[in-house]
């Protein structure tokens, strides 16, 4: 094999996309979580490839300090945080299905029970093969998974319930935890406390991110936060308690000098009304930087009209025209022209443009920009010792 004239490249220092994950910021979020939750512990949601950001960093560096129980979506999650969380209590919040009961029992995994279909599949796989642990989830008013709650308390009262179904966990989940005024907030409270006095003995968890934020009566003996754990808000309308966690930056291909009366992009969405200088940078709607961030022709965006907003060199810049599939171009005309050169990185979303802003521009969220990131991300993890 021929030897190539030049040392391995240093995949995240020449990255045309870097993902910076502060797992110290994590852990500190963590930690934050499990304070506000006073007497209940604290679990943590690592569903999504922990929110867009790696299950397998973020599950072992939650592990390692201290979280015990984590929930995610689905068994083949469940398998992959197996390997970094080995004594932990992992829970599959989208239950078991036939053909998942081999992989549930080899990596000691949780189901959640979501529906009367997974209950019965449920209890005809515990004939077989005997006692194992189950969580039960019971719809108090979302509409979404769980058993109707007439349901739930008959099966806690029925006499004739197989000794093998054994649920360590019940459990629901608030529709609009993020405002806390709302009364649906207080009407699913009351009906979840019924569900926990019918399981008496059996630990219960009502509160995820936005939950804990409403205090104590929402916090039973399990708390799930999840999006607070990665930086992003959790409670609208309230200043954002939690500590960034993930820096998305993308790489400066080209800056250009363009004349006052000229065009940007596609479909001429932007016209320039000064002499500009503009930066072309490596990150575009297939890496989850969506086109709804454009600063003009896109009609659907109406929270932020003006669109989107990078940072570099200590400026906050605007996105130029459309937001492409692999591209998207700033106005660097605010920045000292030699402070800009291809090669440099702009910041997307981290310390200086924090992701719910840069979701808010999209006219989405911050759950949905983090986990919406490709997979052209070069990932770099820190931390404190």
């Amino acid at each position: 094999m021929t030897e190539l004239p030049f040392d391995d490249d240093d995949n995240f220092a020449s990255a045309g996309l870097r993902l910076t994950v502060d797992l110290t910021a994590l852990v500190e979020n963590w930690r934050d979580m499990a304070l506000r939750s006073g007497r209940a512990r604290t679990a943590a949601v690592v569903k999504a490839d922990a929110y867009g950001l790696g299950i397998e960093d973020v599950g072992e560096a939650l592990y390692l300090s201290g979280a015990c129980d984590f929930f995610v979506a689905t068994v083949d999650e469940g398998v992959i945080l197996r390997l970094y969380a080995p004594e932990a209590r992992i829970f599959v919040l989208s239950g078991i299905w036939p053909g998942m009961e081999r992989r549930i029992f080899e990596n000691d995994l949780v189901p959640v029970i979501v529906s009367e279909e997974q209950l019965s599949f449920w209890m005809a796989v515990l004939a077989d093969y005997g006692e194992y642990p189950c969580a039960l989830q019971v719809d108090t008013g979302f509409n979404r998974l769980g058993l109707p709650m007439e349901d739930a308390i008959a099966l806690a009262d029925d006499v004739s319930r197989p000794a093998s179904f054994a649920p360590v966990l019940v459990m629901s989940h608030l529709a609009c935890g993020d405002d806390p005024a709302n009364p649906m907030n207080r009407q699913q409270l009351e009906s979840f406390r019924q569900v926990t006095a019918a399981f008496e003995g059996i630990e219960s968890s009502l509160a995820a991110s936005a939950g804990i934020f409403l205090g104590p009566e929402y916090h039973f003996d399990l708390t799930r936060p999840g999006i607070a754990l990665y930086g992003a808000e959790a409670v609208n309308g309230m200043a954002n308690p939690m500590r960034p966690v993930a820096t998305a930056e993308a790489r400066v291909i080209q800056t250009r000098n363009v004349k006052a009366g000229e065009t940007v992009g596609y479909g001429r969405a932007l016209r320039l009304d000064r002499d500009s200088r503009l930066a072309v940078v490596s990150a575009g709607y297939a890496d989850g930087y969506m086109r709804s961030q454009s600063s003009g022709g896109v009609p659907l965006r109406q929270a932020v009209p003006q669109g989107g907003m990078g940072f570099i060199a200590g400026h906050r810049v605007p996105v130029a025209g459309r937001i492409t599939m692999d591209l998207t171009i700033f106005d660097v005309t605010d920045v000292p022209e030699k402070l800009v050169k291809a090669g440099d990185y702009i910041e997307l979303f981290g310390s200086n443009i924090l992701v719910d802003d840069a979701a808010r521009a999209a006219g989405t969220i911050g759950y949905e920009m983090l986990t919406s990131m490709g997979l052209r991300h070069q990932r770099h993890y820190v931390a404190e010792e």
